[in-house]
């Protein structure tokens, strides 16, 4: 990669790196260079997106509790949304791999997704902390207005809440399925560690259990 072509990807993220080499190195795949490529900034700039972002999803959703938080997080960070960031700083027009000598290279998204990462990683250390949080917070912050409170349902709830007590799941049973075939009623039950079962109906097995954990959730004071 050319001189010209560092300093135009340093005016799209609107950075100039103290050391272009890391820079370098974060738009480099392992198929170009297999010793000095993008893999360690991934990793680094991994952890820096997940610590940013957990922090700030604290600080606008305090009230939220760690199950939700968790779901949140995972949305913001997860390859779509780094492919998502990276298409917007145009990092496959920059990235750097081993079948650049074909006349139409098409950068897999995965590594689109990796190298935003990496990128990260590589701001951090050429910039720090501080630097590296408004730089994360910019990028994502429409991203965080629109990440609305994610409604749990009440199965998903009891999993973790059982996971989290006993890191066991919860017991389902069908007690029975009566009515007609166009009409049934399923009638269920659910318990976890240290509950007796809690029996609910529903039209079909899912609504049933749905109903169940709702119920066996309110039993202890969880909703």
């Amino acid at each position: 990669m050319n001189i010209k072509s560092i300093d135009k990807l340093q005016e799209i993220l609107k950075i100039k790196f103290k050391n272009r080499d890391l820079l370098l190195n974060a738009i480099t795949h392992k198929s170009f260079d297999n010793e000095r490529n993008y893999e360690k900034l991934e990793f680094l700039g991994d952890r820096v997106l997940g610590l940013v972002l957990s922090l700030k999803l604290i600080e606008l959703y305090s009230d939220q509790k760690v199950g939700i938080l968790d779901k949140k997080l995972a949305s913001l960070v997860n390859r779509n949304k780094c492919l998502e960031v990276g298409k917007i700083l145009k990092l496959d027009e920059f990235i750097l791999t081993g079948n650049l000598n074909k006349k139409t290279t098409k950068i897999e998204n995965k590594i689109i997704s990796d190298s935003c990462e990496s990128i990260i990683g590589a701001i951090y250390l050429d910039k720090g902390y501080d630097f590296t949080k408004k730089f994360i917070l910019n990028l994502w912050n429409d991203f965080l207005k629109v990440s609305n409170v994610t409604i749990v349902d009440p199965k998903t709830k009891l999993q973790e809440l059982s996971l989290k007590q006993s890191k066991k799941l919860p017991i389902y049973k069908v007690v029975s399925n009566t009515g007609p075939k166009h009409k049934p009623n399923f009638k269920v039950g659910v318990k976890i560690e240290n509950t007796k079962f809690i029996f609910a109906y529903g039209s079909s097995k899912k609504h049933a259990q749905q109903r169940a954990a709702k119920m066996l959730l309110k039993s202890l004071n969880q909703i």
